[in-house]
């Protein structure tokens, strides 16, 4: 399934490669609101953290253009008990391949698939209560547990000015199971990424 997509974005950029009417390359950076969904994910709340990266706008018409991308992105969640917070930080490489149709002057709703390369995955604990402890603070590696690969859709809408100066919201819909089952022993416990973008970028 993870194969099928990526050769899906490949067969895009041939597609792109023919009928493209003209080309423009810009750079992004905003806020992401992330979470973690799917089984036991009730008591998590959302992680705030960031993407940045690289854009390119492939005109096909007035109306019509594809944007791939290329970001990074730390996702994940976090949780809090008394006195007790735990984050999972998950660090992505992201290629989205979004498909742009602008229903009015500059403003554009958009939509496509998106493959995620996991670069790094921790989970880091805070106990604030232990006084007493030197290292309150731990942290642990858990790529080895997690999907080397993520896959899903990411949705939204735009805004650009003539200036090249443009804002986007978008919600990108993870479709993939976080947990490595080849190594974990999670069985059916399956998790997803679901991550609130907020982005101001502009084009060269």
């Amino acid at each position: 399934m993870k194969n099928l997509w990526i050769i899906a974005i490949l067969a895009i950029f041939s597609f792109t490669s023919m009928n493209a009417q003209g080309v423009t390359f810009g750079a992004k950076a905003g806020v992401n609101f992330a979470s973690i969904t799917g089984d036991g994910t009730d008591n998590l709340d959302m992680r705030t953290s960031l993407h940045v990266g690289g854009v390119a706008e492939i005109a096909f018409s007035d109306k019509f253009s594809l944007q791939p991308e290329l970001l990074y992105s730390s996702q994940g969640a976090k949780a809090s008990f008394s006195g007790f917070e735990a984050k999972t930080k998950l660090d992505y490489l992201n290629l989205p391949v979004m498909a742009k149709y602008y229903v009015a002057e500059g403003f554009s709703v958009e939509a496509g698939p998106q493959v995620g390369v996991l670069l790094s995955a921790k989970v880091d604990t805070d106990n604030s209560i232990d006084l007493i402890s030197s290292s309150p603070k731990v942290e642990v590696d858990i790529k080895d547990e997690t999907s080397d690969i993520d896959f899903g859709l990411k949705f939204g809408a735009g805004y650009k000015l003539e200036s090249g100066l443009n804002f986007g919201a978008h919600y990108n819909l993870g479709l993939a199971d976080l947990n490595d089952n080849t190594v974990s022993d999670s069985g059916d416990f399956k998790n997803q990424n679901g991550v609130i973008q907020v982005s101001v970028g502009y084009f060269f």
